[in-house]
């Protein structure tokens, strides 16, 4: 099997919160872990991220009197969607999957955790100026290509596969092993935004055969 000393295989938030039964369930979320473990070892830079909530965090609806789960507001880095309370620091809903392959991971980036700022993207946090140091390591392993997969789709993929092309890298996303949440068409608007900035959308079996 060769290894893609080039690339970078970021899994985005295969996290208990995210899959059936969690609080924020991505629908068919806990259907993609095992083609990222089957896909891990083709890579020999490889990173998860983990979405890591103070209570007090700031996109919870409960943390706002008399807001609903999935209104939106404005913080001072712009518009947040209200999200349910997830992926809170030390429960069961912030771990990852039972399944996933933790064992292969180089390195992990907890986002989230300012209660202030919400963190979609693996590279930076919401006010698009805050790193998550992510960039800075991809640059000591000589890393030229991102291909991403994971939870959701239309939100934390996204942006990272975003920021990842701003920054300068070519970017990949992986679709079958991707799962999104679809709030009022974000799904659709994402893809577009993706395909608009020159993002590739493929799946594995397409990835391989490149």
């Amino acid at each position: 099997m060769d290894v893609n000393t080039d690339s970078a295989f970021l899994v985005i938030d295969v996290q208990n919160d995210f899959c059936p039964g969690g609080a924020l369930a991505v629908p068919e979320g806990g259907r993609i872990v095992d083609g990222i473990n089957q896909l891990l070892p083709r890579f020999s830079a490889k990173v998860f991220t983990q979405d890591w909530h103070p209570d007090t965090h700031a996109s919870f609806a409960s943390n706002h009197k008399d807001k609903a789960i999935y209104e939106t507001i404005t913080l001072p880095y712009g518009e947040q969607v209200l999200w349910p309370d997830h992926c809170i620091q030390g429960t069961w809903g912030a771990e990852f999957h039972k399944d996933l392959d933790l064992n292969q991971a180089n390195l992990l980036i907890r986002k989230g955790f300012r209660k202030d700022i919400d963190s979609y993207s693996a590279f930076f946090e919401n006010d698009q100026k805050t790193p998550t140091g992510l960039a800075g390591y991809l640059s000591t392993r000589n890393i030229t290509h991102i291909v991403c997969a994971g939870l959701a789709t239309d939100f934390c993929v996204y942006f990272s596969a975003i920021d990842a092309k701003q920054i300068g890298y070519h970017v990949t996303v992986l679709t079958d092993i991707s799962k999104a949440i679809d709030l009022d068409g974000s799904l659709d608007n994402a893809i577009s935004d993706m395909q608009s900035k020159g993002i590739v959308l493929s799946t594995t079996a397409e990835f391989l055969s490149t």
